[in-house]
């Protein structure tokens, strides 16, 4: 510690949309439980300008609830929720300076690839991460705290990293995770074991249908309830019908607790596991996307009605808080279950539209499914830059002709797709672009909502449409330490060369600009961050020579 420097240079963002270069911040030695990393370099990542926009707004800028013992935080000079002026940048490799007494498992001087996603610590509406409420990369030194970054199992999110690598091969593994992520992802295809149900019926539920989705799809220990008149089996006439006292004997019988529900606006936000709704009123759908809980699923039989007209639909969430919607233009919500993927892999003979995918993240999609081994498939790259598009054509024509995969390239404002799409990729946080996939879906597709559409937003959503073509949103945010390990690995041996990605470097005087870069599409790749190279202006890689 001795020869370590009392200041140092860090890009900070103060406030929505405003950031400043703080060339006198404080480094911080490490206590007891604490580690001081050097940041050998970061990438800059779309995500940052999610978090510029909305600052506080951003759900992993909120305070940490639970997961830790929160006395802890305020030992943790890096913690910075709320108002608080954070570091952006978590896309990084670290070089460990000095250890605090208790620290173990960790090695001073050697490199680690950083993790930055923090799932066991919850917010309200979703986890701490790296770059968010815990300081970031895009300054020279950081403080880290192992409780921080050692999961519920104790699992260090520091992934150790050769030295014969270059950094930004290293750091790169990180969006290539979170791609990887978006395909590996496991999804729920049960009812939540002992889970929170809600039930809210505006149609007749036929008791023997209802029965047999809790028979095969599991039960949950609680179930809040709304029924209209039930209906003994799916044979039976109107004049057959009850009560609900039958079935909710029934329930009783199986162990379930039965909580009666009046009034939605009094039920819990964000309290149910798995909400299923009988009925097609567009409002009531609307109300009980909020009932949904984190990785909750939302279930919605139509009951051979429609609702006639768009439905405001939480699609922000698909991405942010895991929530799935399915659904059946009929009366059974076991057959919904069914339309759900066991993940979100492509699949043999698929014709996949990647929407925005010229730019950064797209380019890593594009290259990902045309290197996967899928067979029979296509891809669609569709840009509207028709000079970032020249340059995916470089990369991925010779990819796409090496691996037998179709690969087409296309400006939506030039060229309009005519067939149906199988499986969407949209690479940008825009409501509507989600609802025209939903018009251009074949049945049975997958419309994977990569780009992170903010929590609190919502989008009008042709349901009718989405429901009787069996279609599922999927969306996921950040990557695993899995995910990050199986790329790495890839990486060191030769298989995946992530640099593919890199289009630009800086230093961290020039990094500002390196985001407004990002923020203007004006550099067709990633743009890598070297703190160490002081001055170091914006230079796109094919002027670094000069």
């Amino acid at each position: 510690m001795t020869n370590m420097p009392k200041t140092q240079t860090a890009v900070q963002l103060i406030g929505p949309d405003q950031l400043c270069l703080n060339t006198d911040k404080p480094v911080h030695k490490p206590g007891p439980y604490q580690i001081l990393c050097q940041i050998e370099v970061v990438g800059l990542c779309f995500s940052d300008l999610k978090l510029l926009k909305q600052f506080t707004g951003h759900v992993r800028k909120s305070e940490v609830v639970s997961g830790i013992d929160l006395e802890i935080l305020k030992e943790i000079p890096s913690y910075v929720c709320g108002e608080e002026p954070t570091v952006p940048g978590h896309e990084a490799v670290i070089r460990i300076c000095a250890l605090g007494k208790k620290v173990t498992g960790l090695e001073t001087g050697r490199r680690y690839l950083v993790q930055a996603d923090y799932r066991w610590l919850k917010t309200a509406q979703s986890n701490a991460a790296f770059g968010y409420n815990f300081e970031g990369a895009l300054q020279e030194y950081v403080i880290m705290d192992q409780r921080v970054i050692s999961d519920s199992e104790g699992e260090s999110m520091l992934i150790p990293a050769s030295d014969e690598l270059s950094a930004s091969a290293i750091a790169l593994v990180e969006p290539w995770g979170c791609v990887e992520d978006a395909y590996v992802v496991k999804e729920r295809t049960s009812l939540k074991q002992d889970g929170q149900m809600l039930v809210i019926a505006d149609e007749t539920i036929v008791q023997e249908e209802f029965i047999e989705l809790l028979n095969q799809f599991g039960r949950p220990a609680q179930i809040t309830f709304r029924p209209p008149a039930i209906q003994e089996s799916s044979s039976s006439s109107s004049a057959s019908r009850s009560n609900s006292s039958s079935l909710l004997s029934s329930f009783r019988e199986q162990g379930i607790l039965i909580v009666k529900a009046d009034d939605i606006s009094k039920l819990p936000e964000a309290g149910f596991d798995d909400v299923i709704y009988f009925g097609s009123d567009p409002k009531t759908a609307e109300q009980l996307f909020s009932k949904v809980t984190a990785s909750g699923l939302y279930n919605i039989c139509l009951c051979n009605k429609k609702f006639n007209k768009p439905v405001v639909t939480h699609v922000g969430r698909v991405h942010y808080s895991n929530i799935r919607i399915i659904g059946t233009t009929g009366t059974n919500p076991a057959e919904s279950m069914k339309y759900i993927p066991s993940t979100g892999e492509i699949r043999k003979g698929d014709k996949i539209n990647v929407i925005g995918a010229a730019g950064p993240m797209g380019v890593m999609h594009v290259v990902r499914n045309i290197c996967q081994g899928i067979e029979e498939i296509s891809i669609l790259a569709g840009d509207l830059d028709n000079d970032r598009l020249a340059a995916l054509n470089k990369i991925a024509l010779p990819l796409a002709k090496k691996n037998n995969v179709g690969y087409h390239p296309y400006n939506p404002a030039q060229d309009r797709l005519t067939e149906p799409i199988d499986y969407t990729v949209l690479m940008a946080p825009v409501p509507k672009l989600a609802a025209a996939a939903v018009g251009s879906a074949n049945k049975g597709g997958i419309i994977n909502i990569f780009a992170g559409i903010p929590a609190n937003v919502s989008g009008e959503i042709d349901l009718d449409t989405y429901i009787e073509k069996q279609l599922y949103f999927i969306g996921t945010s950040g990557s695993t330490l899995d995910d990050m390990k199986a790329v790495l690995k890839k990486v060191e041996s030769g298989q995946l060369d992530t640099n593919i990605s890199a289009a630009a470097v800086c230093g961290t005087e020039d990094a500002i600009a390196g985001i407004r870069a990002v923020e203007n599409h004006l550099i067709p790749g990633k743009i890598i961050v070297y703190p160490t190279c002081k001055n170091l202006n914006l230079t796109t890689l094919d002027k670094l020579n000069e």
